[in-house]
């Protein structure tokens, strides 16, 4: 069993700590740029570089005075650094330091996110060959359809997330960008070769352009893409939701020792697990929306983004963490039930394999209206009465003009549906 959900990345990753330290390596990696053009001397260099650091605490409490919270950072920054501070923050603004900063963190979040989800695929991957050959009932609608194998479910949440790997990985390189580009972008008091040795020291690509910030297109689109994960997480939350109620009890989601599922009835076991995954995935949504409604600003900017950022992007990101860890501890401690499985795929009575006689009967030379039509009225008789559909369609004389008894027994073999799976399977190298 995996050990409880503590937030240790995450909680380190949006520290006021981190943050402070991604700002710091923002400028270093500036000073580092200007001395290699020749502006800041190699020996002051070295020594910004021995001395620079910072006290958050020191920042709070020069920020409660200034009311800027890059102001702030300088202003401690240079405290400990001493004479040489003056080459600090030269030429740059505010942003250039906040936005690249936050490509920094933005990567970092987004490529732990990743890892996470490579392990959910591998988990679900193995799910989906320990029960291959599990026969379940398909629905649509609800409403039993043919049968499939809880395998070939989880074969297809494994594509999906296959899908998801590559919008993350496409989202992270989308935010891995940084800005060293000035007051309203156009490198008036910068040489563009700063940003470009300043964003590769920093392991990021320097944006085509900008204004005095990134433009917000980039973080809705990682902060959609957050959703979008949610949105599979709550998909297959929902399936085990459905299979774990009471009627059909075909899968249900851990229940621990010492569990208890209500305060009133002791027989409880609800999935509670599931439930919150399809709740919290609503608040990465609404998260998204927000980031969309940042794209739209006044000018070359404004800061109404900014406090919104501030909670969209550590939430989501920090959620998604929670979210895949817990859908990945309820997938491999799933509780599977294939008697109960069983049962349900016979509830019908045979009802299953109407489309096999429909086509038998195409194939034997009937119009598809007219096979239809015999095979629906049994049909309806079975679901009206309870009687087996494989008996009515023995006792149908007109039908029996078309099927001979042996033809209709073998029509009603599950191993027909899982005939094709095998491929299905190959296309994913098991």
């Amino acid at each position: 069993m995996i050990s409880r959900y503590t937030l240790p990345e995450m909680k380190v990753l949006w520290s006021e700590e981190n943050k402070f330290g991604k700002w710091l390596e923002v400028e270093l990696a500036v000073c580092e740029a200007w001395s290699e053009l020749g502006v800041i001397p190699r020996e002051d260099l070295e020594e910004i570089k021995e001395r620079a650091r910072f006290d958050v605490e020191r920042i709070r409490a020069i920020e409660k005075e200034v009311h800027h919270d890059v102001i702030a950072f300088l202003t401690c920054v240079s405290e400990y650094v001493g004479e040489k501070a003056h080459w600090i923050h030269l030429g740059l603004t505010s942003s250039d330091v906040l936005d690249t900063a936050l490509g920094l963190l933005m990567k970092e979040a987004g490529e732990h996110l990743l890892n996470r989800l490579f392990s959910l695929r591998e988990l679900v991957l193995e799910q989906a060959q320990r029960y291959r050959d599990t026969v379940m009932i398909g629905r649509t609608h609800g409403v039993h359809a043919e049968p499939i194998t809880l395998g070939f479910k989880f074969l297809v949440w494994v594509a999906e997330l296959d899908r998801q790997v590559e919008r993350l990985s496409r989202a992270i390189e989308t935010v891995s960008v940084g800005k060293i580009s000035g007051a309203v972008g156009t490198y008036a008091n910068l040489d563009p070769r700063v940003e470009e040795l300043a964003c590769r020291r920093l392991g990021l690509r320097p944006a085509r352009v900008s204004t005095q910030i990134l433009q917000r297109d980039r973080h809705a689109e990682y902060l959609t893409t957050l959703a979008l994960i949610g949105g599979s997480l709550e998909k297959f939350a929902i399936e085990v939701r459905g299979l774990q109620r009471t009627e059909i009890r075909e899968v249900e989601e851990p229940f621990r020792p010492g569990q208890k599922g209500s305060s009133a009835m002791p027989h409880k076991r609800n999935p509670i697990v599931a439930e919150r995954i399809s709740g919290l995935a609503r608040v990465l949504r609404s998260n998204a929306l927000a980031a969309m409604e940042n794209m739209a600003l006044w000018h070359e900017r404004d800061i109404s983004h900014s406090s919104v950022e501030r909670v969209i992007i550590p939430d989501s990101t920090t959620l998604l963490d929670y979210l895949l860890y817990k859908m990945t501890e309820l997938l491999r401690d799933l509780y599977v039930y294939p008697d109960n499985m069983l049962r349900n795929l016979e509830l019908t009575r045979g009802l299953v394999f109407s489309q096999r006689v429909l086509l038998k009967l195409v194939e034997k030379g009937l119009s598809r209206e007219e096979a239809y039509r015999l095979v629906q009225r049994n049909a309806m008789a079975a679901w009206e009465t309870g009687a087996p559909f494989r008996k009515l369609l023995l006792e149908d004389q007109e039908l029996t003009r078309y099927l001979r008894p042996e033809e209709i027994e073998e029509l009603f073999d599950y191993r027909y549906f899982l005939r094709h799976l095998d491929e299905v399977y190959q296309r994913f190298g098991l």
